[in-house]
């Protein structure tokens, strides 16, 4: 029986090196999203004389966008000899840690599903050590031509853990909520 032609190129077909990097969409979504559900919190703290102090509730709100934004700096980069997940060098180990594989190490594609009934994929060295494969990053359909080219694996049955479309939704909602936050914010200042 003929094996069907797979759509992932060969090895000589693929530039020596490549970056993948955080989807845009993604990024875009998640600090907006972070930013709409906090930035109201501190303008509300004021009108309402919590006993919480609004700087911290603006310190808090700072802390926790930098490391959000740490998290969203990660970056996949790949070559002949390895895949390689790496974060921004301001980025520190203790927050965020990288991996780096050489592509003989991998000796299996472990699927496992999700909570939420998605499936996520492990990459399985020969100590049976397990790797994350980064699933959300921009051009990942190319990403998977290089671990197919390099590892021999079958990568054709792989799909992104979340669609476009997902996001799109979560980014309109974030908007949305964008405006409301806009009305709380000026009637929260217009009361104080």
């Amino acid at each position: 029986m003929p094996t069907p032609p797979s759509h992932h190129s060969e090895s000589s077909d693929l530039p020596e090196s490549e970056q993948f990097n955080l989807s845009p969409l993604i990024r875009v979504t998640l600090l907006l999203l972070y930013a709409v559900l906090l930035v109201p919190l501190p303008f509300l703290a004021t009108a309402t004389d919590a006993p919480v102090a609004p700087m911290l509730l603006w310190l808090g709100i700072g802390l926790g966008g930098s490391l959000l934004y740490a998290s969203l700096t990660e970056r996949v980069l790949v070559d002949d000899q390895r895949i390689q997940v790496t974060y921004s060098q301001w980025v520190p180990s203790f927050w965020r840690k990288g991996w780096t594989l050489e592509w003989t190490e991998i000796t299996a594609l472990k699927p496992r599903s999700t909570g939420q009934g998605g499936i996520v994929y492990y990459f399985l060295t020969g100590s049976e050590h397990a790797y994350l494969l980064p699933m959300r990053v921009a051009g990942f359909a190319r990403l998977l031509d290089y671990v197919q080219a390099y590892t021999d694996i079958n990568m054709n049955d792989v799909k992104p853990l979340a669609q476009p479309w997902m996001y799109i939704i979560l980014l309109g909602c974030a908007v949305l909520l964008g405006f409301v936050d806009a009305w709380v914010i000026w009637t929260s200042v217009t009361l104080a």
